[in-house]
């Protein structure tokens, strides 16, 4: 799909929560309030909660109560991702949390050419793609270990020519089957599909509210009318829409604008996702928020969650968890499942953790952007390499974080972005180099 999340990581956000029963205590309560206490102390926790830190039943899309949001047909599933009982079986045999989300590069062939895509795809046979049978033997293993959503993901996944033998053997077998696309080939024939093989939500890509600046950025003319409609098609047959917006210095100043685009639209979701420099996006350093913009950009979608109808949230930006934490104690909030939803309970990078990603050749890395592959499960089961990789295990433990983000109190919900930190230094552990924010140990009025 050459979408904004380099077609790896397209995460269309659900509403398919964890029901957590009222035992289950929120981050912020096992370690923020003693972490914020004084210099020094470094949050040590689990991360909790959906993987993409989607609001309970009935909240705001940022948590915060009072307001009302549409949604899509996926809520009313009750599909609960890596909640059944393979994974619970699986996480008390290794200690090990089975994934909740999985993101597969069904094919790399796609019919656009974006400006910031990950993948580089081009339109074209790409050697060495997954068979239907290899992809579903993998399913097969998948299953043994977690009932994810599995986002089908490209390229553009819609070129795929057995794609809906693919959906409807996810479903077969327990897991949620979802699509990134860039939404230029949906007709009234493929939305029809969609639903009929029971896709609750897709993702697209829509960077820019006109069409001569989307359509520079992703490569063609007319891509933008044809993706607007392609979002109204999919709406009228029922099927979820949630928009993804890539933030760069290009259109950093039109997010309200997209915002209102997204609304207009009626769609149920908007994140913004911001830029990692990985594919073609490397080409695009020079666009790239410097950090105190980034950290606007953020404390702006703070403020924009409270009264936006729509599920909106960051994407692509732990700092966000940060950023929660310290607006509501500003605020004179707690950070609680009550006031905030599941971005209470989880953190921001969770690649390797309840997140994934399989390339369109088999190779498994921890997200999209994050360019070293852990093993490939043509040679490999996927349930030996998620258990087993070095790699992953790695960044499942927050004490092995280096320098600044080693030492944040804010590391048990924010992490860092390890794809970032590898792209920029080589060193996957290493601090986050977009965040502006000093810990308190390593500040001069520390104590004061």
């Amino acid at each position: 799909m050459a979408d904004n999340v380099g077609n790896a990581d397209a995460r269309p956000d659900l509403e398919l929560e964890e029901e957590f029963g009222d035992e289950r205590p929120t981050i912020d309560e096992q370690e923020m309030a003693d972490a914020e206490k004084g210099c020094g102390q470094a949050a040590i926790g689990i991360p909790m909660g959906h993987p993409a830190g989607v609001p309970m039943t009935g909240g705001h899309p940022g948590g915060h109560p009072g307001a009302t949001q549409r949604h899509g047909g996926a809520r009313s599933m009750g599909f609960r991702p890596g909640g059944g009982e393979a994974a619970a079986a699986y996480e008390a045999r290794t200690g090990i949390k089975a994934p909740r989300i999985i993101a597969w590069e069904i094919t790399r062939s796609c019919n656009l050419s974006c400006a910031h895509c990950r993948a580089a795809a081009e339109f074209g046979h790409y050697h060495g793609e997954l068979t239907l049978d290899e992809i579903k033997s993998n399913i097969d293993d998948i299953v043994t270990i977690t009932n994810p959503i599995i986002i089908l993901t490209g390229g553009e996944p819609l070129m795929r020519p057995d794609i809906w033998e693919i959906v409807d053997y996810a479903h077969e077998k327990g897991a949620m089957p979802v699509i990134g696309t860039n939404a230029t080939l949906i007709t009234d024939e493929i939305a029809a599909k969609m639903a009929e093989h029971k896709i609750p939500r897709i993702s697209v890509s829509v960077d820019f509210p006109t069409a001569a600046e989307h359509d520079a950025f992703r490569g063609q003319v007319g891509c933008f009318d044809l993706t607007i409609e392609g979002i109204k098609i999919a709406k009228r047959h029922g099927v979820g829409v949630q928009i993804n917006m890539t933030v760069t210095t290009m259109n950093a100043d039109r997010m309200e604008e997209m915002h209102t685009l997204a609304e207009s639209l009626g769609v149920d979701a908007f994140h913004i996702f911001m830029l990692v420099p990985t594919g073609r996006g490397e080409d695009l350093l020079d666009k790239e928020l410097p950090p105190e913009e980034y950290e606007k950009v953020l404390e702006w979608a703070y403020e924009r969650q409270k009264t936006s109808p729509l599920h909106f949230k960051p994407t692509d930006a732990p700092h966000y968890y940060r950023i929660i934490r310290q607006k509501a104690k500003a605020e004179g909030k707690k950070v609680t499942r009550e006031e905030y939803g599941l971005d209470a309970m989880t953190r921001g990078c969770l690649g390797g953790i309840t997140f994934c990603f399989i390339s369109h050749v088999g190779d498994l890395q921890p997200c999209g952007y994050f360019d070293m592959q852990l093993g490939n499960v043509k040679e490999q089961p996927f349930s030996q390499i998620w258990t087993e990789s070095k790699v992953f295990n790695e960044l499942r433990d927050y004490s092995l974080l280096k320098g600044k983000c080693g030492v944040c109190e804010y590391k048990a919900v924010c992490g860092g972005c390890r794809a970032r930190a590898l792209s920029v230094t080589g060193d996957y552990l290493a601090e986050e180099p977009y965040c502006v924010y000093v810990p308190a140990s390593m500040r001069s009025d520390c104590g004061e």
